[in-house]
């Protein structure tokens, strides 16, 4: 039996909607607190972002000069106030109604008069102070967003000049809250500071590359936000917690016997990558099924691949094949085993129609897809669903869905930022890996680390979301700021691993000699790229 430490929900970032936010935000203004609490203590965590942003890049905030971009509703008051503290520190400060007014909140405490830029002459003097901002902090709409940012609004934000530093006031303005979609002109902040609970747009796709550092203000609603959220993040914490560890008395049979179906005369490659993506994230025995050329290159680079079929805990289909009849039945067969499955490339499609058609042997919390957007887009189509690759870059997690929902799976869709999307809309979101991450054969390497992980006996999410995140923090020790191949992932993924386990150790071991456990370090990188 593999161990697992207990999990705490603290190693999780939850995501929530816009309804059930202002719900909470509702819940503590009757109870708790007043609109002006609320806001003035969102405003010092924003100046504080502000400030450290600043000292960073110019070495002091005393000079600066930020330009506060303030809307009608309460994200413009808490640009507003926000401004309060940082002229308390010597920046120059300057606010500009995008809508005309501000709210109340927001000009009791800046005592600076917005500039209207719904004026002409205003909107002139606007995007001259633009031009010369050091900073912009972007206060213009928040998680009640509906519709594309409209003039001058939208004028002000395609101002923004390349080298000023972009503040954004809980999201970036002009992208969906819930969704993550973005219909037309937006901010790109550097910096998102997001109150009381973070919002399902700042980790879903495609938002979740225009929100840049993510930082967190408590605003005291936290404890009213009482379910999960339904869109999720692992920290570096959270993935070790769960990782699968061998105790004493484990041996190669009971650490997981994953059976491969991949390989083909024109990527047989990919067969090679999936095993080494398997033995280095821990697996016990791999057996391999396909063209005998392929076993041959699989003894040659990994040894301790057994090339006969047998007894198997998970199932990998599909990696690299391509028109075989022999593998297109042994894809079929062990589809209809029940066993836990990852479904990769080749045997994407004819997974999505059998399960679509009823034929569900084995349960969609434990049978993972893994295409790209293409792979997506072909799986719609055998549903009679038709989506472009654009129409699925814009709305990612709704046309996964769509396919989980409809074939009752689990559908880790790669991307620059990877989702894994359970058939009843739970979501994991992860974004570890490198823009060098988009290379050929990564995506193979991917679907062998989440095979050792199903082998393991893991959920289809929870196999997932830890499977992307080692193989983007695996990525990015290989890739060490420059080109690489996919065979190096794989052959940094027991480092990765390594590292996650000493987390782990220092989680439920204290340093000698103190009274309690170390920090432990969030996981960092920016996600760009995945095959």
């Amino acid at each position: 039996m593999w161990h697992r430490v207990a999990v705490t929900s603290g190693n999780v970032i939850h995501a929530y909607s816009s309804v059930q936010v202002q719900s909470a935000v509702a819940g503590a203004l009757g109870v708790a607190c007043s609109d002006d609490e609320l806001i003035r203590k969102a405003a010092f965590g924003l100046a504080q972002a502000c400030l450290t942003e600043l000292r960073d890049t110019f070495g002091s905030a005393h000079g600066c000069t930020v330009v506060l971009l303030v809307g009608t509703g309460k994200n413009g008051a808490d640009a507003m106030v926000a401004g309060k503290h940082l002229r308390e520190r010597g920046v120059a400060v300057h606010a500009i109604a995008t809508g005309g007014h501000v709210d109340v909140i927001g000009t009791r405490h800046l005592d600076v008069p917005a500039i209207d830029a719904t004026d002409t002459a205003g909107l002139i003097q606007a995007l001259d102070l633009i031009a010369r901002a050091d900073m912009v902090v972007d206060g213009i709409v928040g998680d009640a967003m509906v519709g594309d940012l409209r003039a001058p609004a939208s004028d002000l934000v395609e101002a923004i000049p390349d080298g000023a530093m972009v503040v954004a006031v809980d999201v970036p303005s002009g992208v969906d809250p819930d969704s993550g979609a973005i219909g037309g002109i937006h901010v790109r902040a550097d910096v998102t500071v997001t109150f009381g609970a973070y919002k399902r747009c700042l980790l879903l796709p495609p938002a979740a590359e225009v929100v840049g550092r993510l930082v967190f203000v408590d605003v005291g609603i936290t404890p009213r936000l009482d379910v999960e959220g339904q869109v999720q993040r692992l920290s570096s914490v959270g993935v070790a917690e769960r990782w699968p560890v061998p105790g004493p008395g484990d041996h190669k049979y009971s650490r997981g016997l994953l059976g491969i179906v991949a390989g083909s005369e024109r990527y047989p490659g990919a067969a090679v990558l999936a095993c080494l993506g398997a033995f280095g994230t821990g697996v016990g025995i791999v057996r391999y099924t396909g063209p005998r050329h392929v076993g041959d290159l699989i003894l040659e680079h990994v040894p301790e691949a057994e090339r006969f079929p047998g007894k198997v805990d998970t199932y990998l289909l599909g990696s690299g094949v391509l028109d075989d009849p022999d593998q297109e039945r042994a894809i079929d067969e062990a589809l209809a085993t029940g066993l836990p499955c990852v479904v990769d490339a080749g045997a994407i499609e004819t997974c999505v129609r059998r399960r679509a058609a009823g034929d569900r042997p084995t349960p969609g919390d434990r049978i993972l897809l893994t295409p790209h957007v293409g792979e997506l887009a072909r799986s719609l189509a055998a549903l009679g669903r038709e989506a472009t690759t654009a129409d699925i870059l814009h709305r990612p997690y709704e046309h996964a869905l769509r396919v989980a929902e409809a074939a009752e799976v689990t559908v880790l869709l790669k991307g620059s930022t990877t989702i894994v999307v359970g058939p009843d809309g739970r979501a994991f979101s992860q974004d570890e890996g490198p823009a060098w991450l988009a290379t050929a054969g990564s995506g193979d390497v991917l679907a062998g680390i989440a095979g050792a992980l199903s082998s393991a006996g893991l959920s289809a999410l929870e196999v997932g979301a830890m499977a992307a995140f080692v193989h983007g923090r695996a990525a990015a020790m290989a890739a060490d700021d420059g080109p690489l191949r996919a065979s190096k992932i794989a052959e940094h993924a027991p480092g990765a691993v390594r590292e996650l386990l000493a987390e782990r150790t220092a989680l439920v071991r204290p340093r000698a000699g103190r009274r309690g456990g170390r920090g432990l370090a969030r996981a960092g990188g920016r996600g760009r790229g995945r095959e």
